[in-house]
């Protein structure tokens, strides 16, 4: 297992308390970027995502890592469930999610929690479907995160989840080390204030195990049927399991 990659090196909080910090610290800023950086195509990756939700019209939702709830706003839209629920360790951006509630009056059907993914104060098989987007590699420990998905997911339940992968063909593979490791960080420290975050996000990406390496992980915690679907030349991948 390679070292744990946290936001701010030099500190002695733990990658959790670091990364609640950093989200609180970028909270005002991230939306914006989010969308300026990935040129507007998560927007697109969103929805792809949500899709695999389809077929199984699940009515009780848990966004995992929830954020400002962009996520948990398209599943709303796409699947129509009764209820989601958004758990973030972030107050600052569950502030945001929270206005953004109000906002567009669904308080009914959407709340978000402050809580840690890892520890999700919620009964086992709670739930018909867990999402989680661009979330997990932000985990502390991936293992204990994962399991705990698959314990509030009903039996027949789904997990799907969205992440950064490393793309491995010529020339996306250059262009997107480049991107990531030069152009995101200069951009996120013009507009954020906190150009640590910004050099985090290419670094937490390298370290995540992706592709084969997730789902051998979401095998082992006991997940069936896992898939992996690599989009814009492995970017970004949508992986799935059923409990």
């Amino acid at each position: 297992m390679s070292k744990t990659v946290t936001p701010y090196q030099n500190e002695q909080a733990t990658k959790k308390e670091q990364v609640a910090d950093m989200f609180n610290n970028i909270s005002k800023t991230y939306d914006f970027l989010n969308h300026f950086l990935s040129l507007g195509i998560d927007v697109i990756w969103r929805k792809m995502a949500i899709n695999e939700l389809k077929p199984d019209k699940p009515q009780y939702i848990l966004d995992v890592a929830t954020g400002t709830g962009d996520f948990a706003f398209e599943s709303l839209k796409i699947l129509k469930p009764k209820k989601i629920i958004g758990v973030d360790i972030s107050r600052g951006m569950l502030d945001i999610a929270d206005q953004k509630i109000a906002k567009r009056q669904l308080s009914e059907r959407f709340e978000v929690r402050m809580g840690d993914s890892e520890k999700l104060l919620f009964a086992d098989g709670e739930f018909d479907a867990v999402t989680v987007a661009y979330g997990v590699r932000n985990f502390e420990n991936l293992e204990k995160g994962l399991v705990d998905i698959q314990r509030v997911l009903r039996p027949g339940g789904k997990a799907v989840i969205l992440e950064f992968s490393k793309p491995r063909v010529f020339p996306v593979k250059q262009l997107y080390n480049f991107y990531f490791n030069y152009i995101t960080p200069g951009i996120g420290k013009l507009f954020s204030k906190d150009a640590r975050a910004y050099a985090y996000l290419p670094e937490s990406v390298a370290a995540f195990p992706d592709g084969t390496d997730f789902i051998a992980l979401m095998d082992k915690v006991g997940f069936k049927h896992t898939k992996q679907r690599p989009l814009a030349f492995g970017i970004c991948s949508i992986y799935t399991g059923v409990k």
